[in-house]
């Protein structure tokens, strides 16, 4: 059973920091890409950052030079660091494992960033 749980959202002020983990079980974390994506209140999940098996990073605009993704494979893990936090990153955010087209998905964790 595949599970993918989400930790460390929570209430942060602008500019303030926040690092969001993704604990994976039930797949071979290392040969999986994974992903960070988002979903604000009435709006679609979009992309924040990748990370694929091979430690390549790819981040959406808006996020590139405040947040950082990275990955422990002895951990099974993978992180997002978000600095700089703006009230537009408010939103859930949900960790995404995928292999040749199979996606599996987290619960989500919520980032309130208060101006």
């Amino acid at each position: 059973q595949v599970q993918l749980v989400e930790s460390g959202g929570g209430l942060v002020q602008a500019w303030g920091s926040l690092r969001l983990s993704c604990a994976a079980s039930g797949i071979i974390f290392s040969i999986y890409g994974m992903g960070w994506y988002r979903q604000a209140p009435g709006k679609q999940r979009d992309l924040v950052a990748t990370i694929t098996s091979g430690a390549v990073t790819n981040y959406v605009d808006s996020v590139k030079g405040r947040f950082t993704i990275s990955r422990d494979n002895a951990k099974n893990t993978v992180y997002l660091q978000m600095n700089s936090l703006k009230s537009e990153d408010t939103a859930v955010y949900y960790c995404e494992a995928e292999r040749s087209s199979i996606q599996y998905w987290g619960q989500g964790t919520q980032v309130t960033v208060s101006s």
